[in-house]
């Protein structure tokens, strides 16, 4: 069983930068892919950034050109590089992982960004 922990979210202003950081633990499976969706009050859960085991991302619309996303394979970590923030990028933002055998979710961290 996969355990997953974010962290690194908080307020920030309008323009501002934040970097998520999400570690994954408990399975001897490394994750095929991972990935960053997020969830603003009232919407669904969406994509944000997703990342292959070699290092192929893959973004929203919404955040290319001011997210990055990376991971460290050796750390079983992952990272959101957030710059530019929006309000409309305020939400809870979840770290996922896909192994061979199953999938996981963290349990979340909440970014808000004020205008």
């Amino acid at each position: 069983q996969m355990q997953l922990v974010e962290s690194g979210g908080g307020l920030v202003q309008a323009g501002g930068s934040l970097r998520l950081s999400c570690t994954a633990s408990g399975s001897i499976f490394s994750p095929n892919v991972m990935g960053w969706y997020r969830q603003a009050p009232g919407k669904q859960r969406e994509l944000v950034a997703t990342i292959t085991r070699i290092g192929s991302p893959n973004y929203a619309d919404s955040v290319k050109g001011r997210f990055t996303i990376s991971r460290d394979n050796a750390k079983n970590t992952m990272y959101l590089q957030m710059n530019s923030l929006k309000a409309e990028d305020t939400a809870v933002y979840y770290c996922h992982a896909d192994t061979a055998l199953n999938n996981y979710w963290g349990q979340g961290t909440q970014v808000s960004v004020s205008s």
